[in-house]
């Protein structure tokens, strides 16, 4: 029970500090009924090569390890398996933390490409459809800035028509290309 928990804590404290990190143990050893390995940073390493040289040395009690990450934390999903580490991983490591977050709202969105094609898309985050909708048609000169008071704009329809060609994720607005 004292491994256990000690590997609780260290997953407690992982969760904490927000470091990229996977539990690396081996097939070998979980087949044989032992969880044996050790929470990796993946930060620590500049890219797969290194962190599977690595990984090796962590099993080097075994002719030749086959890893098993059996554990994730702080990094989306789609770059983890059981069976290994998806190599785009390293790219968005080396995000800085604001565009991390940026390309993590378009991935969560549900558009798909790189880094490139979220910075493309990317149009600022706002609190909600409407703000974003005002900013995008203000900036774009749609609105005159001289719009007489009596025009009423109903914002929330405009909102849901223009909001069809794009996409919005924790904040986060993206033109659906």
């Amino acid at each position: 029970m004292e491994a256990i928990q000690t590997q609780f804590e260290i997953s407690q404290r992982i969760k904490n500090d927000n470091a990229p990190s996977v539990y690396v143990g081996t097939y070998a050893k979980y087949n044989s009924g032992s969880i044996a390995g050790a929470w990796v940073r993946l930060d620590q390493f500049a890219n797969e090569d290194e962190f599977l040289a690595y990984c090796a040395e962590l099993h080097k009690d075994e002719e030749d390890p086959e890893l098993m990450f059996q554990d994730f934390e702080n990094f989306p999903e789609q770059y983890y398996s059981e069976s290994g580490i998806n190599p785009d991983l390293w790219d968005f490591l080396a995000l800085d933390d604001d565009d991390r977050a940026m390309f993590e709202a378009y991935q969560e969105a549900g558009l798909d490409g790189d880094i490139e094609d979220a910075r493309n898309s990317y149009h600022g985050q706002f609190n909600n459809d409407v703000d974003f909708v005002y900013d995008l048609l203000e900036s774009c000169g749609d609105i005159p800035k001289d719009l007489p008071s009596y025009i009423h704009i109903d914002w929330e329809s405009t909102a849901r028509d223009i909001m069809m060609d794009y996409s919005e994720a924790n904040g986060y607005y993206f033109l659906n290309c």
